[in-house]
């Protein structure tokens, strides 16, 4: 019995064995499986011993104005990159001198590049930005030097530069991309470009073009001894398509001027095509400053500025649109047969109601729509919206009303983003009937939330939505999507540039309300606006604002018949909206058609140039 409890003692022993050796070579395996496919660190450092490979950018896309002025184009610019496995001793300090940099910068960027934290995916083996954006005399400099400090290299780069200095927010600008951009586009690599803003982040891709590569091949010493097998493996990068865009630079330029001192926006449409010409937020800034080195330091300046320049109000700003809604209010009243165009109410100073009074200034009462609207009666209008919501026979309840009522508005482009190519358009509001269930309980009428009537209350609109409504109005009951990119270089053009969009309300009753606005200019509150030898439609508004003076806005498009352009302009705290909105439309109309500000309209120029405009808040 001993000698087969050895024998099989001996026979578990020699499985532990064979078990043993199987798992040492599977762990083997698993190693090598691990260096050869997922551990790059001893291929980059075998690579980096042969070859360099050096990634070629493309040229960025340049931009055009619709006229083909040049707005945006590249200039050579250097990036100091360096291989922290290739370092050698050299004198620091001359570096320092050669770059203009402290020793102290020196040493922290070096600790920086390090830092796993804030340069995640660091190798010692793989490229790094020590300073970017070198100009092309501090490249020259350093470029006679290069061969004393090894380890560094230079990196040929471009950066934007401005051939005017305006329409930044428009243009927007470039700045480095961080670890978010990297993880949703393999494209990017630590140290590149991507558009942040304005056109150059909505249409990134487009304009990036793409990344080519050169492998250069080096010597035992780390040398560059020329290309690899003659360059047969390098890549040409491929530059960045083109964009012309619909603005019109001479024009966004005077915008800007005519909006010096003062918070606001002007905003100009093509009816027939969406083009936007104009698209102004003031205060604005110089393009120019978002570029270089001082490009941080700038930013946060502007940032830190209680006026707040980076928000584009042209489409973020949401304001009450005041009067500027009426031909909207009238419009959905046409539609669901509340008024006929003859249909008159009356007017005692306002409209009053249990609770209130929206005041209205003096006019003959009564009066019909046509009169109303030129002369931009509040009572008109809160009889008219009365008549709707409270009419049970008609409708079974208010908030049946009141839905239909916000249909017809949406239909009209208020309450949603109209989709401009742009980032960062906001939605204004309109509310639904379930908001002011909550707010009063189920018990609301008419009366409740009459201010919404005279485009005040809870309503909000961008100055984009209020240009909108009036280039909907100048085609009689469609407007197309508005954008600002007119044409992208070797490509069809894009159903964007035609996307039409049918409102909810007839065409023929549009003809009406465009016969009201064209009164307002001859007879009515937009007299500023009436100009010889083109038919402007106009509409002001006077938004009531809690927090000061009130807000001046008014809207408008030309000629009356064939429309060649709608425009919207919103000045905070500039008062009636006869004051400051209406001289500042008539010049940009006047600079639109004629090209020039007319002799007899120079004082009222020089009137609104050295107009001073401070917001309350300030």
């Amino acid at each position: 019995m001993e000698p087969l409890k050895t024998k099989y003692k001996y026979e578990r022993r020699r499985y532990v064995i064979i078990l043993s050796v199987i798992c040492v070579i599977f762990i083997f395996i698993v190693r090598l499986v691990s260096l050869q496919l997922v551990d790059n660190e001893y291929k980059n450092w075998a690579d980096s011993n042969a070859f360099l490979k050096k990634t070629l950018y493309p040229a960025r896309g340049v931009i055009y104005d619709r006229n083909d002025k040049l707005l945006v184009y590249n200039q050579p610019a250097y990036d100091v990159m360096l291989i922290m496995r290739e370092i050698q001793l050299f004198d620091t300090l001359d570096f320092c001198r050669t770059l203009g940099i402290t020793k102290e910068f020196f040493s922290k960027r070096i600790e920086d590049i390090k830092n796993r934290k804030l340069n995640p995916g660091y190798s010692s083996y793989v490229p790094q930005v020590f300073m970017n954006q070198l100009s092309t005399n501090e490249y020259g400099i350093l470029l006679e030097k290069l061969y004393k400090f090894p380890g560094f290299y230079i990196q040929n780069r471009t950066i934007r530069e401005y051939g005017y200095p305006n329409a930044a927010l428009v243009l927007g600008d470039i700045g480095e991309v961080d670890r978010k951009d990297m993880d949703n586009d393999l494209y990017y690599a630590r140290g590149d470009y991507s558009g942040r803003s304005g056109i150059e982040r909505s249409y990134e891709k487009i304009l990036r073009g793409d990344k080519g590569m050169e492998i250069l091949l080096r010597d035992a010493r780390g040398r560059i001894k020329g290309r690899y097998e003659n360059g047969i493996h390098d890549m040409a990068p491929r530059a960045g398509k083109n964009l012309t865009l619909s603005i019109d630079i001479e024009l966004q330029a005077y915008a800007e001027k005519l909006m010096q001192n003062k918070v606001g926006s002007i905003v100009m449409i093509d009816p027939a095509t969406g083009e936007v010409l104009c698209l102004v937020s003031a205060p604005s800034y110089d393009p120019a400053l978002l570029v270089g080195r001082q490009r941080g330091k700038n930013y946060q300046t502007l940032e830190s500025s209680p006026l707040k320049p980076f928000n584009d109000r042209s489409i973020m700003g949401q304001y009450s649109p005041g009067s500027t809604y009426k031909p909207a209010q009238g419009l959905v009243f046409l539609q669901e047969g509340i008024i006929t165009p003859q249909k008159m109410y009356t007017c005692a100073h306002g409209y009053t109601f249990r609770g209130g009074k929206p005041a209205c200034h003096g006019h003959a009462s009564p009066l019909s729509l046509i009169s109303a609207l030129a002369t931009s009666c509040n009572s008109y209008f809160c009889w008219g919206l009365h008549d709707m919501l409270d009419n049970r026979k008609r409708y079974p309840s208010i908030q049946d009303a009141f839905e239909t009522w916000k249909k017809h508005m949406v239909s009209m482009g208020y309450g949603y983003p109209l989709g401009i190519d742009l980032p960062g358009e906001k939605r204004g509001y309109i509310p639904n009937s379930k908001v002011y269930d909550g707010i009063y309980k189920n018990r609301w009428n008419s009366s409740t939330i009459i201010s919404i009537a005279i485009g005040q209350g809870e309503i909000g609109a961008t100055p984009l939505q209020i240009c909108n409504l009036s280039a909907t109005i100048a085609n009689r009951g469609y407007y197309i999507v508005p954008h600002v990119v007119k044409e992208i270089e070797d490509t069809p053009p894009d159903s964007i540039y035609t996307r039409k969009k049918k409102t909810s309300i007839d065409e023929e009753h549009y003809g009406y309300i465009a016969e009201g606005m064209r009164n307002a200019v001859l007879m009515g509150t937009c007299g500023g606006l009436n100009m010889p030898g083109v038919e402007v439609c106009g509409k002001t508004g006077t938004v009531e604002n809690s927090h000061g003076k009130d807000h001046s806005a008014c809207m408008g498009f030309a000629p009356y018949r064939q429309p060649k352009i709608a425009i919207a302009v919103f000045i905070e705290n500039g008062g009636f909206g006869a004051t400051i909105a209406i001289p500042i439309a008539r010049l940009m109309l006047e600079k639109f058609f004629h090209g020039e500000v007319q002799p007899e309209s120079i004082y009222k120029e020089i009137e609104v140039l050295n107009k001073v405009i401070v917001p309350y808040s300030l």
